[in-house]
């Protein structure tokens, strides 16, 4: 089966946090607020004013539609600072920096499309925590790069096949996930084979 639907960038985040997270919300359509998520959303709605501005040389984009035709990939980037013509794409995230990549291969993604889009390299880019207060400068390195399209493949494999993987269940990561009731991962990761308990049960 193809999918020739675009990959939003968030996908990207999503799959490295939780395989199943990413395919609930953009396979199956699934949505549930949390706490966190609630914040998080308030924070974009106030990076993601459409608009421009210029202090000194750099010149700010705000809620920049971005697209990469090579990777199938859309969406819109919280802030754009044009600095020298150089795009340095800056994203806005709630809390604080994180031990894994999501945020960083979400930002990186955004620097593919800014380098297809401006046709030029974009070396580097921030992220701004709400809850430090501060931007975390970030180097899109080869590592990053490369870590970056592995995880376009993978989205881009598991919307195409239309499978959601089978829940895990860590008790850090899904007490802060806002699809926890939607996801069920402590009962479904219990009993993971129902294809087979239907077998037994019919003959039986």
């Amino acid at each position: 089966m193809e999918n020739d639907d675009p990959i939003p960038l968030s996908a990207l985040q999503h799959w490295l946090f939780c395989p199943r997270q990413c395919a609930l919300i953009h396979l199956e359509r699934q949505w549930a607020d949390n706490a966190a998520t609630a914040d998080g959303r308030i924070l974009h709605e106030r990076a993601d004013q459409p608009g421009r501005t210029k202090r000194g040389e750099v010149r700010t984009l705000r809620a920049l539609p971005l697209r990469c035709h090579r990777l199938n990939l859309v969406g819109v980037a919280d802030v754009v600072e044009l600095r020298g013509g150089v795009p340095f794409p800056v994203e806005y995230k709630r809390g604080r920096p994180k031990s894994h990549r999501a945020d960083e291969v979400q930002l990186c993604a955004q620097a593919l499309c800014l380098e297809e889009m401006f046709d030029q390299p974009v070396p580097t880019g921030a992220l701004f925590y709400g809850e430090t207060r501060r931007r975390t400068d970030i180097i899109f390195d080869p590592t990053l790069r490369a870590l970056t399209e592995q995880v376009v493949a993978e989205v881009a494999s598991m919307l195409t096949t239309g499978t959601t993987p089978p829940p895990v269940f860590e008790t850090r990561k899904c007490g802060q996930c806002s699809l926890i009731d939607l996801c069920q991962p402590r009962p479904l990761a219990h009993h993971p084979d129902v294809a087979g308990w239907l077998r037994r049960q019919l003959r039986d």
